[in-house]
């Protein structure tokens, strides 16, 4: 069985700001009601005819680049989104052929803002078995395209943006020492999206009233079960990694809500100046947002090699998870 490797991260952010202040232009809202609830001063939107596909092909670019890859070198590519281009065919396909790469395994993981360390599992499988030796992993969302921009409970919340990593097969010690994951379809009600899927399409005008393609939320109930379960995920990442909270020079959690950033570090035990920390720029970006973390603190310094890091997220679904990994 292989072990897993890192090569190098990248992140395609798109070049729109939305500011707090733009927002209170289109929303009954303030800078001050945003930044005590969230801790959210801006985020980045796509811009028109910019998909979920762009930007992922952005940041593949960039992590190819930095990895002195060419992209036909690579024999899988793994997209986590749950804001694909189309039903069908797969974000992974349109990266593929973006990249010029007609013929590596290319899908799609959705398991929301969870989806990129449910992808690091997956990627791992992929490698361990031999069924590939070279990966790009991609974590990729454009959630303003679901976003009711009349609800202030949830438009001052997503961001969009796209982060990947190539991962490779090694005969050495693996560099993803653990991965925890869950989930609980039981609690799916209090954050989705109510139309266009195959139960309630758009196709049908009837459907887009009683049920909206937009993002719906029972904040509170989101809050707690984020804060409990990525507790959770995070300290099992760790005993399975055989690792304390001590060894760790990075916590990077999923980016979505700072006082729920802050609740977490508390209950790990992790100081503040070992927390990452970038939702104040950029906002929930739900796949994307461990990743593209990730590619800053390495541009920053924070992480060098032989480090200790560990990821978690949580999303829709309910799902939840984390990883522990040492940059290479």
């Amino acid at each position: 069985m292989k072990g897993v490797r890192f090569l190098a991260t990248g992140s395609g952010l798109p070049a729109k700001v939305l500011t707090n202040a733009d927002l209170c232009k289109i929303v009954d809202t303030s800078d001050e009601w945003i930044t005590e609830r969230t801790g959210i001063k801006e985020r980045r939107i796509a811009g028109p005819g910019e998909a979920t596909s762009d930007l992922s092909a952005r940041a593949a670019r960039i992590a190819l680049d930095r990895a002195g890859l060419r992209a036909d070198q690579l024999d899988a590519i793994v997209v986590a989104t749950c804001t694909p281009d189309h039903l069908f065919p797969s974000t992974a396909c349109l990266v593929q052929k973006a990249l010029g790469v007609p013929h590596t395994i290319a899908f799609d993981v959705s398991a929301a803002c969870s989806g990129f360390v449910y992808g690091l599992a997956v990627v791992n499988g992929l490698i361990a078995t031999g069924a590939a030796k070279t990966v790009l992993l991609i974590g990729a969302d454009t959630l303003s395209r679901f976003t009711d921009w009349t609800d202030r409970g949830t438009c001052v919340l997503f961001g969009d943006g796209a982060g990947a990593l190539i991962m490779t097969a090694t005969d050495g010690p693996s560099d993803l020492l653990s991965v925890a994951l869950s989930a609980d379809g039981g609690k799916g009600d209090i954050l989705k999206i109510p139309g266009g899927g195959s139960r309630h399409p758009l196709a049908k005008p009837e459907e887009a009233v009683s049920f909206p393609p937009v993002i719906k939320m029972e904040g509170k109930e989101v809050f707690k079960h984020a804060v409990t379960r990525m507790i959770e995920a995070s300290l099992s990442a760790l005993e399975r990694a055989g690792r304390t909270p001590g060894d760790l020079t990075l916590l990077i959690p999923h980016q979505a809500n700072l006082r729920i950033i802050d609740a977490v570090a508390k209950r790990v035990n992790i100081p503040d100046e070992r927390v990452f920390r970038n939702v104040s720029k950029f906002g929930n970006m739900s796949a994307a947002t461990t990743i593209v973390a990730l590619d800053q603190a390495l541009s920053e310094g924070r992480v060098k090699s032989g480090d200790l890091v560990e990821l978690i997220a949580f999303g829709a679904g309910l799902t939840w998870g984390a990883a522990v990994l040492r940059w290479s």
